[in-house]
């Protein structure tokens, strides 16, 4: 048993300091992604900032964690999340923020739409 526990540690040890990286690494963000307020009515039939909107067909959700989140698990929330378009205008890359990126300034719609 002492032996399992032996081999077992240093795996147990790599596994932690992997998921602590992953927790504090900074997410890249494209410098076209704008910031919005995303809720997420009936797939693919979404609201961003207050307006009707749509997601791509192909359309990917990245959770906190930066692993893809289904439309359908997030229906009724509120989400804060950076967001790109498609080249049809549609939502196609969704990143749901963390308190902390959510609290880094990024230029949203409301921005572009005052240049």
């Amino acid at each position: 048993m002492n032996r399992c526990l032996k081999l077992l540690l240093p795996f147990a040890l790599a596994a932690a300091t992997c998921a602590l990286q992953a927790q504090t690494l900074k997410r890249p963000f494209p410098p076209h992604a704008l910031r919005g307020n995303l809720i997420v009515t009936a797939p693919p039939e979404v609201t961003l900032d207050g307006r009707a909107d749509r997601l791509s067909p192909g359309a990917r959700i990245r959770n906190t964690q930066n692993t893809i989140a289904l439309s359908g698990s997030l229906v009724g929330q509120e989400l804060v999340v950076n967001y790109a378009r498609d080249a049809a205008g549609l939502l196609h890359e969704i990143w749901i923020l963390t308190e902390t990126e959510a609290a880094e300034k990024r230029p949203t719609a409301a921005d572009l739409a005052r240049r």
